[in-house]
């Protein structure tokens, strides 16, 4: 989609937008920064003596709801037209690869963050924190082509599965 459209669906012109983003690098990196402005903290931050079973299942619910939002389609329907290569993008749309890259670092640190005060291995945590965002992009794209799977039990099973192997159980 184009900046010079994304401006007239919103009543401005490309001179505008470009006036106050300074280029389309800067419109993307604003779009990021506002939806994680709306998205706020992780609720599931605020458990901090919870037992891991009910953090997890947190995570899980909580990336679900997130996940069908409008904001998250928005950031989907973006990030599919950015290139997938970390060093193009970076290249091509740095402001934008830098507000990304920014997202990786405050996920880790959320999900480390969500376990504080168990004995949970710092490798496998991370290993965690790297494959759920994207566990959870497609329970989310299963639920929006439609399916005859039971997405809660999906959900129930990723958790349970999460839990076995972060408590140490293989």
């Amino acid at each position: 989609m184009s900046a010079n459209k994304i401006a007239k669906e919103c009543g401005a012109t490309w001179g505008a937008v470009k006036y106050q983003f300074g280029d389309i690098d800067g419109l993307w990196a604003a779009v990021l920064q506002r939806t994680a402005e709306r998205r706020g903290e992780q609720p599931w931050r605020n458990d901090p003596v919870g037992p891991l079973d009910r953090r997890v299942s947190a995570i899980v619910e909580t990336l679900y709801r997130g996940l069908t939002a409008p904001d998250s389609r928005a950031i989907e329907n973006l990030r599919r037209a950015l290139p997938p290569e970390p060093a193009e993008l970076e290249r091509l749309y740095p402001r934008t690869a830098a507000e990304l890259a920014s997202w990786k670092h405050r996920w880790a640190r959320a999900c480390q963050q969500a376990f504080d005060g168990l004995e949970v291995d710092p490798v496998r945590l991370r290993e965690v924190a790297a494959f759920i965002p994207g566990a959870m992009r497609g329970l989310v794209s299963e639920k929006q082509l439609g399916t005859y799977s039971d997405l809660e039990e999906a959900r129930r099973g990723l958790t349970n599965a999460i839990v076995a192997y972060l408590g140490g159980h293989e």
